[in-house]
């Protein structure tokens, strides 16, 4: 008898960017309507220490459409791209969930979890309004993303968020990177949370914006439930945006953190 071939090992679905190599990878996730170019500059940066992985969620940039947007889906797709090692994760908003997920339904992956600006409670706000907007704008004769950010000035007005979400406009194709149905009929999980019946038993690092109301006192003892070697710090004069608005202050945060 033959003996049998040896299999591959599983491919990741999510699209993603490799920076650096060697030492111990991190792998990030970004948040809500982003993709993993939103984290390259301070990737690349934190790519001195080892190999640095961003990633495209589901339904957003180049990875695949699925109808299932839970955190359980999503903590699984990160578990696929660690594959039978043990990285260090770092997750954003949508992406810290995702993380927070990660870390307690597969703990042997994780090494250490850093976690921006969110907390595992389910959030009263939606993201609708954001859906509508991008709904909403006429892509028709607009062929530079100029044209674009001018047409949708009308639709949001803050510089800051409309530039990130163009980052997800295709200008050429004239279509938004993201699954918007999915977004939108999955948005009371994403700003929600499951309760998973686990724990996290090493290092995680809670990095929330100064200005933002995402984390806050009352949500500690949740938090060290799930995380009990949780460590918590705040970058000043920032908000849910943190890594955008200081990434210099986010990246030594970060930094200093894993490599403690």
């Amino acid at each position: 008898m033959r003996p049998l071939p040896d299999l591959p090992e599983p491919v990741s679905r999510l699209a993603s960017q490799t920076y650096g190599e060697g030492g111990r990878p991190l792998l990030v996730a970004h948040g809500l309507f982003g993709t993993g170019r939103n984290w390259g500059v301070i990737a690349k940066r934190l790519s001195d220490r080892g190999q640095v992985t961003t990633v495209d969620m589901r339904n957003h940039g180049d990875s695949f459409w699925d109808d299932d947007h839970s955190y359980a889906a999503l903590a699984d797709d990160l578990a696929q791209v660690i594959g039978d090692g043990q990285w260090d994760v770092l997750g954003h908003s949508m992406g810290g969930k995702a993380a927070m997920a990660l870390a307690l339904r597969h703990p042997d992956k994780v090494r250490r979890l850093v976690v921006a600006d969110i907390a595992p409670v389910a959030y009263t706000h939606s993201q609708q309004h954001f859906i509508d907007a991008m709904r909403a704008l006429d892509l028709t004769g607009i062929e530079t993303r100029k044209q674009a950010d001018a047409a949708f000035a009308h639709h949001v007005h803050d510089d800051g968020v409309r530039a990130f979400l163009l980052q997800s406009l295709d200008v050429r194709e004239g279509r938004w990177r993201m699954n918007l149905d999915v977004l939108e009929d999955q948005m009371d999980a994403i700003t929600g949370w499951a309760p998973i019946d686990a724990t996290f038993p090493r290092a995680a690092f809670f990095l929330s914006g100064g200005d933002s109301d995402y984390v806050q006192s009352e949500h500690s003892d949740v938090i060290r439930a799930l995380f009990p070697k949780a460590r918590f710090a705040w970058i000043p004069g920032t908000g849910h945006w943190l890594h955008a608005e200081k990434p210099r202050d986010v990246e030594a945060s970060i930094r200093a953190f894993l490599d403690a």
